[in-house]
């Protein structure tokens, strides 16, 4: 009998704890390879390396900019500040012309100045192992060991709070790989104000994770594949808790619902790297978001963790209880099934 092959998107994460569960180990190691941590943090006596990973695979569109803005989110994301980032990018053969390669490398370059991070090397080849743009970056930063946050560090009594609107990275691929659909449907400007989501609202995070510096955040996580659902998830499993969100206060772009309704999309499990979620005491969330609207940035509290026997719940609009929904995959993947 033939073995079963896997589905598109991240490893189902009871897979996935078995594998990291043979990896190695060190007293190096403060953060290591598990579930829902957005990157690994190695001890290096005065401070914290932080390291992280990630491919961008749903689009090629401005994918250098892709590419340097979520692995800095990662970054961030651990309260620390990104310096260096590599990338290996592969090329399709018969596709690829040297002018697709200077626009790609100026746009890293033009992402890494924006962000204050240095371009250190990687590897570029034109392989007819893929039949679109691969870039996989790598980006290393440092924390001191104060400013250390961890996606599992939430603690039952919590205000879970979600910064920037869902699914604004979701809005941008849907505009650019179903352009014509979308402008027929909603005319060009309306298209191409959503592919700009790219930049504004924007992917990046790192000024939104910086302003929380300050107020007793307990856990930071930046929700990518699989959307805000997922990362809040990621959050639970990380920190070994439950939770309960209000479907109502999960801010969602007018331009995000209409695309995602277009499309049969649900936007709560769509990607969506340029929001951040965070726990912090109750008692002291409705100060840090009236920090984030001082600055202009939009932040809402969406719910509470729980008592991990409580599970994971979900308020819905109509004001019904049930279980937070699991997206084994990210609901993009429709536009290309």
């Amino acid at each position: 009998m033939a073995a079963q092959t896997l589905p598109a998107g991240k490893l189902k994460p009871e897979i996935l704890t078995t594998l990291l569960g043979h990896t190695s180990r060190s007293a190096q190691l403060v953060v290591g390879p598990a579930i829902g941590e957005d990157a690994a943090v190695i001890d290096q006596g005065d401070r914290y390396l932080v390291v992280t990973t990630d491919p961008i695979t749903f689009t090629t569109r401005h994918c250098g900019w892709y590419s340097v803005c979520v692995n800095a989110n990662d970054i961030a994301a651990c309260g620390g500040t990104a310096r260096y980032f590599s990338a290996a990018i592969v090329l399709p053969e018969g596709q690829t012309t040297l002018g697709d390669v200077e626009r790609l490398f100026a746009e890293i370059e033009e992402a890494c100045q924006r962000l204050g991070v240095l371009w250190v090397g990687g590897h570029t080849e034109v392989s007819s192992a893929v039949r679109a743009p691969l870039v996989v970056g790598q980006m290393i930063g440092e924390v001191s060991p104060e400013h250390l946050c961890r996606s599992g560090a939430a603690r039952e009594g919590d205000t879970l709070v979600l910064v920037k609107p869902a699914a604004i990275e979701a809005t941008a691929i849907i505009a650019t790989e179903k352009g014509p659909e979308v402008e027929a449907a909603h005319g060009r400007e309306t298209a191409e104000r959503c592919r700009n989501f790219l930049f504004e609202p924007g992917l990046t995070i790192v000024r939104e994770a910086s302003l929380a510096r300050g107020f007793p955040v307990h856990a930071m996580h930046d929700p990518t594949e699989g959307g805000v659902i997922t990362g809040i998830r990621e959050i639970c499993a990380a920190s070994r808790c439950g939770v309960l969100v209000q479907e109502a206060a999960i801010d969602i772009l007018p331009e995000t619902a209409t695309l995602c309704r277009q499309f049969g999309l649900n936007p709560l499990g769509a990607i969506s790297s340029g929001a951040l979620l965070l726990t912090l005491p109750a008692d002291a969330a409705p100060a840090l978001i009236r920090h984030y609207a001082k600055h202009g940035v939009r932040a809402a509290a969406i719910g509470a963790i729980l008592a991990s026997d409580v599970g994971l719940m979900l308020r819905r609009l109509d004001a019904s209880l049930e279980p937070l929904p699991d997206f084994a995959v990210d609901e993009i993947t429709k536009l290309f099934s």
